[in-house]
C-alpha cells in the first residue's frame, strides 16, 4: 500500500516537473501563450518538449541500468558512468569519429555500445578477483578502471585532433536537444522497459552465481542480457547528451533503503525517481545562472556526491 501511494505521488510530481520544464528557458513563455501564439507552439514542439522527454528517458534509463549493474556486480556502490562503461562508450564514439568520419549516428551508437559492453565485461572480470570481504574495493577499482579508459579516450582524441569533443561527451547537457536529434533515446527507453520483464531474474543474480544456478537460473545468459542493457543505455546516453554520473548510483540506493530489494515492485519507482532527479537538475541548470546554462552532469554531479556521502554514513531504514 505504501509503495502504491509513493508511486502515485512520484508520478504526479514527475508530471508537474515535466510541465514546469516546458516553460523554463531563455525565451519567456506562459501557458496561455500556447493558445494564442503560434511561435510558442513551435518552440514547444521543436525544443522544449523534445528536451523534456529526453531528460525523462535519460534519467529513468540510467537509474534502471545502475540497478542492473549493482545486481550483477553485487555491490551497491557502482554504476555505469563510474566503472568504465561510460568511458568505453565515449571511446567507441571517438573511434568512430576518428576512423569513420562519415559514419551515421546509428553506426556510432552501435560501435559505442560494443565498446561499452567490452568495458563492462572487463570490469566484471576484474571485480570477480577481488576479495568479497572488501566491498569498497569494487567502486575504487571501478574509478581507477574508468580513469584508465578515460585516459585512452584523451590520448586518441589528441592523436586525432578531436580534444574539443571530449568536453561534450564527458559532461552531460541537454541544450542541444531538438526535434530530430534525440529520437535514439527511445531505444534506451525500450531496452530499459524490457528489462522489467526479467526483473526477478536480475534479483536472483544479485544473490550470487551458486544460488542462481541452484534455483535453476541460466546465470550467464541473464548476466549477458543485463550487460547488453547497460551498454545500450549508456552508449545512447553518451552519444545523445553525454555522461551524467551518479544517477545509477544514487537512485537505486535510495529506493532500496526505503522500499527494499523487490525489483519487480521497485524498478518502476527507480525509473520515476531517476527521471525526476535529472529533470530537477536540468531545471536548476537553466535557472541558476540565467540566461546561461549549467550542464546537467555538473549539477547532478554535485547533488550525487552529497547523496553518495550520505549513503556511506546513513543506516538503512530497516536497521533503525
Amino acid at each position: 500500500m505504501m509503495r502504491r501511494a509513493a508511486g502515485i505521488c512520484g508520478l504526479c510530481a514527475l508530471l508537474a516537473l515535466a510541465v514546469l520544464s516546458l516553460f523554463v528557458g531563455v525565451i519567456d513563455m506562459r501557458p496561455r501563450d500556447l493558445l494564442s501564439d503560434p511561435e510558442a507552439l513551435r518552440l514547444v514542439a521543436l525544443s522544449r518538449f523534445p528536451r523534456t522527454i529526453a531528460v525523462i528517458i535519460t534519467g529513468a534509463a540510467l537509474a534502471v541500468a545502475g540497478t542492473i549493474m549493482q545486481q550483477i556486480v553485487r555491490n551497491r556502490f557502482v554504476e555505469p558512468m563510474t566503472t568504465g562503461t561510460g568511458q568505453g562508450a565515449a571511446l567507441g564514439i571517438l573511434l568512430a569519429t576518428w576512423l569513420i568520419p562519415t559514419a551515421s549516428l546509428f553506426a556510432r551508437m552501435t560501435l559505442a555500445a560494443a565498446t561499452a559492453l567490452i568495458a563492462s565485461l572487463g570490469f566484471l572480470a576484474i571485480v570477480r578477483r577481488l576479495p568479497p570481504t572488501e566491498p569498497l574495493l569494487v567502486p575504487l577499482v571501478g574509478l581507477v578502471y574508468g580513469g584508465i579508459i578515460g585516459a585512452a579516450v584523451t590520448f586518441f582524441a589528441y592523436q586525432g585532433d578531436l580534444l574539443q569533443y571530449i568536453e561534450v561527451w564527458m559532461s552531460g547537457e541537454f541544450s542541444g536537444v531538438l526535434k530530430g536529434r534525440y529520437e535514439l533515446l527511445w531505444i534506451a527507453a525500450l531496452v530499459a522497459g524490457l528489462s522489467y520483464l526479467i526483473a526477478d531474474q536480475f534479483a536472483i543474480v544479485g544473490m550470487g552465481r551458486t544460488v542462481s544456478v541452484n534455483l535453476g537460473l541460466n546465470y550467464g545468459q541473464v548476466v549477458l542480457a543485463g550487460l547488453v542493457t547497460i551498454s545500450i543505455v549508456t552508449a545512447l546516453t553518451v552519444v545523445t547528451v553525454g555522461m551524467i554520473p551518479f544517477v545509477g548510483l544514487v537512485v537505486p540506493n535510495i529506493i532500496s533503503r526505503r522500499f527494499g530489494d523487490n525489483l519487480r515492485a521497485t524498478l518502476p519507482m527507480v525509473a520515476m525517481m531517476g527521471a525526476g532527479l535529472v529533470l530537477i537538475s536540468d531545471i536548476l541548470g537553466r535557472v541558476l545562472r540565467y540566461p546561461f546554462e549549467i550542464p546537467v552532469g555538473t549539477v547532478f554531479g554535485v547533488i550525487g556526491a552529497v547523496v553518495f556521502l550520505w549513503l556511506l554514513y546513513a543506516r538503512p531504514a530497516h536497521a533503525r
